[in-house]
């Protein structure tokens, strides 16, 4: 049997040691033998180095005699360029439209999707050159504009095999992706097929990817209008969608509190995780060049050391990264570009400070921290408390197909667009700040909670008390299920602790009011889950069967649409359970 993280043995003569998951997409290839081949892989788990095997293998058998990666941005063709040379494959990342040919001795050449779609003539004839392998990293580009995915089309489409390469969700519009097969689901929309499949859930159970927890950060925002209308609002309450996002954008002011405070935080986390893994960095994501700069200026006055700039323009940029990623430097602030590909395993902590908030955007950024390099690492990112945010920390392990004949557009309204912006090496992400014309006047931080494995934890924590500082201290090297233990020992705690406090303090105010109902819900669920959660680990069973359990034995609908006195039965139930 196989480890799924350091198996003993490699199964393709050429190939150094593989992850399972890796020889069983091996396996399931050649099964296949089809020219179009779709593995979606989360990010960190491995992809480049399974498709360079590939290529080594369909070389070994004469298959192919020649291999060309398209990437999606000019820093990856270097990387691409360099992986291949450890597996004695030569790539040439500075193949150019006008040179028609690699040169002889480079088995191949990596070009982006930009590239591609400038002249596609160039490449079709590179492809018919040869027995042409074609890797296309992060498909799901080919489908950025409808003269990108012609080009692709016609450039490729002559080639021998084809290996479709996708770490994240797919795209959240309807443009049709290159060589992705789609089939009807059961109500007739068109659902993209992928061939293998090995998604986040499995490969943190394998060990191949790190825990990550999302320290959720909420706090008073004050903002003035264009009108000249002053506003206020507290971040994470359900406000509307513009009220959230002028909010939201108020937070990531740095001339306000919020920013620095949070950067302070995760500076603190960042701190202990060193503590047990001396080169951990740290990468904070701003959504432009001007706040990335302001962003720098703010951790050099917290930490003494200045940190690493990425840019989108700079042509520096792909050097920057290398050279952060081979120091011990604590941190790097970097525009959106380096969300999606960049491989720097030591990022151990991530400041999500951008306005993108696609499922796309978020997945790849999430991506920068997982990557594991030994057994007990853990990652934190710092999130704003904002609900589209939220849903995206408790739906990391959601898998996600990419369909065709959506009606509409996803409740949340979100679209692709910032994102293709972003990633398309230019200044347009500069146009951001101009969204909404407003002055942030103040904004406060204080800590929520944390989010980890889709619970919640840590919500009774005074904010500035020691309690706060229990959710950023704990050790840097956990195994998952003992971060869970902790932040359950951690929270129960708290709950004693609060009691306390209202002891001592004596009776208070009376009143014939109750409770705010959405605040007894959100107390209720948090202490449901809890249960749950300590439940589910007594008797090995997912947390999905115990809710399930519940309402067949006290009835009722799921847990966000349960009453009080529904949730309490649950509860109740629980208490009986968990003492036995």
């Amino acid at each position: 049997m196989l480890s799924p993280s350091f198996p003993q043995r490699a199964p393709w003569g050429t190939a150094n040691k593989l992850r399972a998951w890796q020889q069983e997409a091996l396996e399931q290839y050649f099964q296949a033998d089809q020219r179009d081949f779709l593995v979606a892989a989360t990010p960190g788990a491995g992809k480049t180095t399974f498709a360079l095997t590939l290529a080594v293998e369909l070389m070994r058998m004469g298959e192919i005699n020649r291999i060309i990666v398209v990437a999606p941005t000019e820093h990856l063709k270097t990387q691409w360029a360099d992986a291949a040379a450890r597996v004695h494959i030569r790539l040439d990342p500075r193949f150019r439209n006008s040179h028609w040919a690699p040169a002889r001795h480079y088995h191949g050449a990596v070009v982006t999707y930009a590239q591609v779609a400038a002249k596609s003539s160039v490449h079709r004839h590179l492809t018919e050159d040869a027995k042409t392998l074609v890797i296309l990293d992060e498909v799901h580009h080919g489908g950025d504009a409808l003269s990108w995915g012609d080009a692709i089309r016609d450039a490729y489409g002559p080639a021998k095999r084809r290996l479709l390469l996708s770490g994240t969700p797919f795209r959240s519009d309807t443009a049709p992706i290159p060589f992705v097969e789609y089939h009807p689901d059961e109500s007739g929309a068109r659902i993209s097929r992928t061939d293998y499949n090995y998604g986040y859930g499995r490969a943190l159970a394998d060990g191949v990817v790190r825990p990550v927890l999302f320290h959720m950060y909420a706090g008073k925002m004050r903002w003035r209008t264009s009108t000249g209308d002053e506003l206020e609002t507290h971040l994470g309450q359900d406000n509307t969608k513009d009220v959230t996002s002028q909010a939201w954008r108020t937070a990531l002011d740095p001339e306000g509190e919020w920013m620095p405070a949070v950067l302070s935080a995760a500076d603190r986390r960042l701190t202990e995780i060193r503590h047990h893994v001396p080169d951990a960095g740290g990468l904070v994501l701003a959504t432009d060049q001007t706040v990335a700069r302001a962003y720098a200026k703010i951790l050099h006055s917290i930490t003494g050391q200045q940190p690493t700039i990425v840019l989108s323009d700079d042509a520096t940029a792909s050097e920057r990264i290398e050279k952060f990623s081979a120091s011990e430097d604590r941190w790097m602030v970097a525009v959106r570009m380096v969300s999606e590909g960049v491989d720097v395993p030591r990022l151990a902590v991530g400041v999500y400070a951008t306005s993108s908030s696609t499922p796309l955007f978020f997945a790849q950024a999430i991506g920068r921290f997982v990557r594991a390099r030994r057994r007990g690492e853990a990652a934190s990112v710092f999130l704003p408390q904002v609900p589209v945010l939220m849903g995206l920390a408790n739906e990391m392990d959601k898998q996600r197909d990419h369909a065709l004949d959506r009606q509409s557009k996803d409740d949340d309204g979100l679209e692709d667009s910032l994102l293709e912006s972003a990633n398309r090496e230019d200044d347009a992400s500069d146009a951001l700040t101009q969204e909404f014309s407003y002055q942030a006047l103040s904004s406060v931080a204080h800590f929520d909670r944390v989010v980890f494995e889709g619970q919640e934890f840590g919500q009774l924590a005074e904010p500035g008390t020691p309690e706060e500082e229990e959710f950023i201290g704990f050790p840097g090297l956990l195994e998952p299920e003992h971060v869970h233990e902790l932040l359950m020992q951690r929270q129960a705690r708290q709950t004693r602790l609060r009691e306390t406090r209202e002891a001592e303090a004596g009776p208070t105010e009376t009143t014939t009011l109750p409770a705010p109902l959405h605040r007894t819900l959100r107390e209720q669920r948090q202490l449901l889950n809890s249960l749950v959660g300590l439940y589910a680990r007594q008797k090995g069973e997912p947390h999905g069967a115990v809710h399930a359990e519940l309402r067949r034995i006290c009835g009722g609908p799921a847990v966000a649409q349960a009453t009080v006195t529904q949730l309490q039965s649950r509860i109740d139930v629980l208490r009986k359970r968990v003492r036995s």
